[in-house]
């Protein structure tokens, strides 16, 4: 007999005695409200474990060998397309440009609507060539003889009286695709420099009527990721009665974003800061828009986690828990007021 009463001395369950299991009107609304709040945590508990969250981790950058994929996409309101060159070089001074990847030019009205389109191929690397062949026959004196002896005296006759009728419909020309450069330090711009300086000379009258007023609508350098925000996305800048160059300074960080899937994303994000030279009259450069990169020799790697089904259960366990207590409590304190409201005359029940 020992034995057994201590075995039920141990019993954390003990049956309540008739008189405590009264069902009341107090007790039902009391469990409603506690099975509506425990729902509602239970839901809650459940989508916060079923959220991933991201953990950050950086190293030192092992890559070699690989490109650097720029993804392009901006509008220039105030100059043809016909005008427009893309150029890119890095560190040794190779030209990238046009040779493996796309590049396509929107011609727009003045309204911004698309006219037509154009196709980059190796157009700015002709370009180059030609204006490398112009500056070896600077010692020419007479202009319209350097056009000729270049082969362009009906090319560029054609090309400027097509590019200023452009400029008088208020043209503009957006430009998008994808540079593939090499993983270093270099820079690309976009700019008039792909014309001869003759023919740029006779369209424009000088570099200070160059407007290249810009609209940035999305440079990335790689493919996005969820909560990845490239800073010059959504950048505007317009020139009013003036011009100049712009550049955009890029600090690049290697990225990798790896899935709850455990499929690796590789990418990049970037940094920026911005610096705009007024153009005078006797300057010898060019209006342009650059953007100078550099990389980051660490790489940051951000993987999707997702929170331990142990530790789900024992959240769980202690809302449903704590909730049911809670409402226990209330309970008995409802009971007790309402018994000592209608029965006044019972004093014990209030203590």
């Amino acid at each position: 007999m020992g034995v057994k009463q201590a075995l039920k001395s141990l019993d954390a369950f003990p049956r309540a005695e008739e008189h405590l299991l009264q069902k009341t009107q107090s007790g039902a609304l009391v469990s409603i409200v506690g099975l509506v709040i425990m729902a509602a945590l239970f839901f809650h508990e459940l989508t916060y474990y079923l959220t991933t969250y991201t953990v950050h981790q950086m190293s030192v950058d092992l890559k070699r060998g690989e490109t650097l994929p720029i993804h392009i996409n901006m509008t220039f309101p105030s100059l043809p397309c016909d005008v427009l060159s893309v150029d890119a070089i890095d560190m040794s001074g190779k030209h990238e440009v046009d040779l493996d990847t796309n590049i396509w030019k929107l011609r727009l009205n003045s309204l911004g609507q698309i006219v037509g389109t154009e196709y980059l191929s190796d157009l700015v690397e002709k370009e180059h060539a030609a204006h490398k062949h112009d500056d070896e026959k600077e010692h020419h004196d007479d202009s319209d003889k350097k056009l000729h002896a270049l082969g362009f005296d009906q090319e560029a006759e054609n090309m400027i009286k097509k590019v200023k009728q452009a400029l008088a419909n208020g043209e503009g020309c957006r430009v998008y695709g994808v540079l593939d450069v090499q993983r270093v330090a270099g820079n690309f711009h976009i700019s008039v420099h792909g014309l001869n300086i003759y023919v740029a000379q006779m369209i424009f009258g000088g570099a200070t009527h160059v407007n290249v007023s810009h609209m940035i609508h999305d440079l990335s350098f790689g493919p996005k990721y969820p909560g990845l925000h490239n800073p010059l996305d959504g950048t505007v800048r317009i020139l009013h009665d003036t011009s100049g160059t712009f550049k955009y300074y890029i600090k690049i960080v290697p990225t990798e974003y790896r899935y709850i899937s455990k499929e690796v994303l590789p990418t990049n994000q970037f940094s920026v800061s911005e610096y705009f030279s007024p153009m005078h009259e006797f300057d010898r450069t060019w209006p342009a828009v650059y953007f100078l990169y550099d990389l980051s020799p660490i790489t940051v790697t951000i993987k999707e986690e997702r929170r331990s089904f142990l530790h789900f259960i024992t959240r769980l366990c202690a809302v449903l828990g704590g909730t049911f207590a809670l409402t226990g409590m209330l309970d008995r304190w409802m009971f007790r007021l309402i018994e000592g409201l209608t029965k006044p005359s019972h004093k014990g029940v209030l203590r």
